[in-house]
């Protein structure tokens, strides 16, 4: 994305152990992750302090708050990391201003706190944006109480914001926000929010924890517990990719599997009542010429009034989001028609000379947020509470559910204490307070910037390096000099380089097309193919690293195209 320029807070430190430590030199380049066949014989014959089910970004938090404490973690991830809700969202750490309307204010201030830390620990990954909220005759949010709102929002921060929030005339709106509609305009208001990288963010994270010590795992599911005495002591895991099946041995069992939650809870005893209620988000992506801005907007639907946005996000714009009940299979929820329709209709009634169209529509995406159940009360999916909530079951397992992707680390911290509770030694805390996640030990992003526009001498390609791997882009380029075809685009038009399918396969757990092109990069969400011309490019520089012979290539081709049709297709009717 591209916010207005605003300076955020200042990097953490560099820890003294690192070579970066004073801004002198970058930091050690990192050991890649062990062969998956090495992580599979360590998750079969150790015994482990907790094993967590799930690698979204709240299940790869918990592994690396764990590790950390010095407990023994094992993490399997039924599909990839960050493969359901966490790589599906708005792409925001926001302190949630839209839930001020419903009170949830406790919500709101912790995570604005949050916001905070990420803004320092991931710098790469997580970076200021401004927003407009524009304000227009009879709106249910005056501009009077949108200022109000807004200056109670600051409030919650401890005014430690990027900026604080002021208000707009009709003109500053109009100056701010080209195309928007003018009629009825009132003024409005900026404020500052973050933008991030959702799959990257919790790869970060699966990474840190790897590198603290755990062992971690994607494409491996739970087909059962194992339940000695009445008391969950295990699970047996297979690996998707061979259909292998160990064993997993832990004292205590957590899950944080987000919509798949139930799921869990049926192979466990009495799990039959639901956890979560999940309702779907959907979200669009058009070329950025098509509805230009460079800040984010925030509006409110003239379909239903519930708060949206639209936001900048390089070449494409996003426009979301939906949200609606819904009893999709979380592996199977899509956008429909409907949906695209809300959106296009919502964002047309603000750029009266957009005329966004369906044909416009690039990509289009859905996601199942995992509210808690009881949150619901007697509201509708608008007004239900994002707050998380830990509840064990009769055999001891761990479940969470709930929050957001900002407050995660929250959340990981929360699933920790209870598990060292149930284990009974001595308390630890973890550092993820301030400690850097993996590529954020960068004194200054901007000179990290500068450093990578000197050496790549390509503007797009040296932003998206430094945005997406930190303090380790070095290694990254380092392949392009070895092998300079690597340097090559993946994409036409687009930043993304094949030396970054060798790397994410050496040091990211890369293990399918999908993987690469949907989680590690964007490359899905912004390609009318939704990538499928990149994923033959990338197959022919993975194939050599994952053992791949020319069958095997073209089963992942179709593995790739059937997968994203499930991820990207669009429903022509509500399921």
């Amino acid at each position: 994305m591209r916010p207005e320029s605003v300076a955020p807070p200042a990097p953490a430190p560099a820890h003294r152990g690192d070579s970066g430590a004073l801004g002198l030199l970058p930091p050690p380049p990192p050991q890649p992750p062990a062969p998956r066949s090495e992580r599979l014989l360590a998750l079969s014959s150790q015994q482990f302090d907790v094993l967590v089910i799930g690698g979204g970004v709240t299940g790869c938090g918990i592994a690396r708050d764990a590790a950390l404490r010095g407990l023994r973690v094992a993490l399997v991830e039924r599909e990839d990391f960050a493969s359901g809700t966490s790589s599906r969202s708005s792409r925001l750490i926001h302190g949630g201003v839209r839930y001020l309307e419903h009170g949830h204010l406790g919500l709101v201030f912790e995570s604005s706190i949050e916001r905070y830390r990420l803004l320092r620990l991931a710098a790469h990954l997580v970076r200021p944006l401004s927003f407009v909220w524009p304000v227009y005759q009879g709106a249910r949010i005056p501009r009077w109480k949108l200022a109000a709102g807004l200056m109670l929002y600051d409030a919650l921060a401890l005014f430690r914001n990027v900026k604080a929030a002021r208000s707009l005339n009709a003109r500053e709106v109009s100056e701010a926000v080209p195309g928007i509609r003018t009629e009825g305009l009132k003024g409005g208001s900026r404020y500052y929010d973050a933008a991030t990288d959702d799959a990257r963010l919790t790869l970060a994270n699966a990474i840190g924890a790897s590198e603290a010590g755990a062992i971690v795992l994607n494409h491996a599911f739970v087909s059962s517990l194992l339940i000695e005495q009445g008391r969950a002591q295990g699970a047996t895991v297979v690996d998707a990719l061979t259909g292998q099946q160990i064993t997993v041995r832990a004292r205590v069992l957590v899950s944080a599997t987000g919509p798949w939650s139930d799921e869990i809870r049926k192979l466990d005893a009495n799990g039959s009542t639901p956890s979560v209620r999940g309702t779907k988000g959907v979200h669009i992506s058009v070329p950025r010429e098509r509805l230009p801005t460079d800040t984010a907007i925030t509006l409110l639907s003239p379909v239903d009034g519930r708060v949206m946005f639209v936001l900048p996000a390089d070449t494409h714009t996003i426009i979301g989001t939906t949200e609606t009940p819904t009893h999709a299979h979380p592996s199977e929820v899509r956008a429909s028609l409907s949906d695209v329709d809300y959106l296009l209709t919502s964002a047309n009634a603000f750029f009266p000379q957009a005329h966004l169209v369906r044909e416009d529509v690039v990509s289009a995406w859905a996601g199942i947020r995992p509210l808690v159940a009881s949150g619901y009360g007697q509201g509708d999916a608008n007004s239900a509470s994002r707050e998380h909530a830990i509840h064990t079951s009769p055999t001891g397992v761990l479940a969470i559910s709930g929050g957001k992707l900002t407050t995660y680390r929250v959340m990981a911290r929360d699933a920790v204490n209870a598990v060292e509770k149930v284990l009974g030694g001595p308390r630890h805390k973890a550092p993820t307070d301030s400690l850097p996640l993996p590529g954020g030990d960068i004194p200054s992003f901007d000179a990290e910037l500068s450093a990578a526009r000197a050496e790549v001498r390509r503007e797009e390609t040296a932003v998206h390096l430094v945005r997406a791997y930190g303090s380790r882009w070095r290694l990254v380029w380092a392949l392009t000099r070895e092998q300079p075809h690597l340097a090559e685009p993946l994409v036409p038009g687009l930043p993304y380089i094949r030396a970054e399918a060798v790397h994410c396969v050496t040091y990211e757990l890369v293990h399918t097309l999908s993987d690469l092109l949907v989680r590690r990069l964007k490359v899905a969400f912004e390609t009318r193919d939704l990538g499928r011309a990149a994923a033959r490019l990338a197959a022919s520089d993975m194939a050599p690293l994952l053992g791949w012979g020319p069958d095997a290539v073209e089963r992942r081709l179709a593995d790739y195209s059937r997968d994203v049709e499930r991820l990207f297709g669009i429903e022509p009717a509500e399921r």
